[in-house]
């Protein structure tokens, strides 16, 4: 039975569409831009709410950080929505996956359905504000909630690299190493707030960063070292980080001095003494310096511990250098926080010192051991083909 004329001019339109495998590199260039504009957004945001405060959601920081949300929208789900339109016209490819009767790749589906939480993350944040003030806590359910997706998003870039790149390439690498910075800059994010328990409660939490970075932070450079097979990978992605970083503190100068936003934050301040802001504040204020500003010490620290990941080769050691990583974080911040003179009625005694040690090394084993649950996650997740 030969074809109808319709049913060639589909199939004809079907092969003169972009190639799947270029179209998921752009989109995935696309993502990392998108996070990148995010967290420029993000990084301005912070420094809006210690220096000016909050006054509406519609502040610049807020419009360019749900722009770069909006971009990672638009791109995670158009890419699987063509995906879906080729598997209607008989052009899906072997390993797609089916879910809710979209159709796509593994990459693409986790990237869209992570987004989604930080999406949903914006109306909630809105009631949660509206029952219990303004406050601003990062800890925040809604900003954990849209932390926890912009995430995600960012580790589907392993798998969108692993389909859209061959293995021994190049630029498999390349964008390996720059998904797992803006994956180590995600989870940086949600440390901060740390550095403030370590003045506000002293004792074992003074180190309650160390402990978190411990845990958390080999899930960036431990799997990304794992997964591109280079071992500096862990000291490249923080380097794309702290790049992504110091030119957000740029985004945010330049605002500033644009906008000239008027202050009212001694009145919040005035308000609730005890608020994260108001401590934030008081540290910088005994420290001589400005609330969320620029710690080149802070950074140098971060690079030292990721040489001594370097060092144990987190693709063959990755529980040690997990904990090679949490002990230099966690001796460099303790020493660097102990010489501030906002932290000097915290400071703890050798006793909680050596308690915090030991839940860091605990939190820094643990780290290792789930981020290689998690490579051995992404790996099936994306074969090699």
């Amino acid at each position: 039975m030969r074809p109808s004329a319709g049913t060639l001019t589909v199939r004809a339109a079907a092969a003169a569409t972009p190639s799947l495998t270029a179209l998921a590199r752009a989109g995935f260039w696309t993502l990392v831009a998108a996070h990148v504009l995010s967290a420029w957004g993000t990084q301005w945001d912070i420094q809006w709410h210690l220096r000016i405060g909050r006054d509406s959601f519609w502040i610049a920081p807020h419009v360019m950080t749900y722009s770069g949300v909006t971009l990672m929208v638009l791109v995670s789900w158009g890419l699987l929505a063509w995906t879906s339109w080729r598997t209607l016209h008989g052009g899906a490819e072997r390993g797609w996956l089916r879910v809710a009767g979209i159709t796509g790749t593994r990459g693409w589906h986790l990237a869209a359905w992570s987004i989604a939480l930080t999406v949903l993350a914006a109306p909630i944040d809105d009631l949660w504000h509206r029952l219990f003030g303004l406050d601003v806590t990062l800890w925040s359910p809604p900003h954990l909630l849209g932390l926890l997706g912009a995430v995600l998003n960012a580790m589907a870039g392993w798998i969108i690299a692993r389909e859209a790149y061959p293995a021994a390439g190049r630029g498999r690498v390349v964008a390996t190493i720059v998904a797992g910075g803006l994956v180590a800059g995600g989870i940086s994010v949600g440390l901060g707030p740390g550095v403030s328990m370590a003045y506000t409660y002293g004792g074992v939490r003074f180190f309650t960063y160390a402990m978190l970075a411990a845990l958390l932070l080999p899930l960036a450079l431990v799997v990304g070292a794992r997964l591109s097979g280079v071992r500096a990978a862990p000291l490249l992605a923080l380097l794309v980080m702290m790049t992504v970083g110091f030119s957000g503190s740029l985004v945010a100068r330049a605002g500033f001095a644009w906008l000239q936003p008027v202050s009212y934050i001694e009145a919040e301040i005035a308000r609730d003494p005890a608020s994260p802001i108001a401590v934030a504040h008081e540290v910088a204020r005994k420290n001589g310096g400005r609330p969320g500003a620029f710690n080149p010490r802070a950074l140098l620290v971060t690079l030292l511990a990721a040489l001594g990941m370097l060092g144990m080769d987190a693709r063959r050691r990755p529980v040690a250098a997990a904990l090679a990583f949490g002990l230099t974080v966690f001796v460099g911040l303790g020493a660097l926080l102990a010489r501030q003179p906002a932290f000097a009625g915290a400071l703890p005694s050798p006793l909680e010192t050596a308690a915090a040690l030991a839940l860091t090394m605990l939190a820094g084993a643990g780290g290792g051991v789930l981020a290689l649950r998690v490579h051995a996650a992404l790996e099936r997740l994306a074969p090699e083909r």
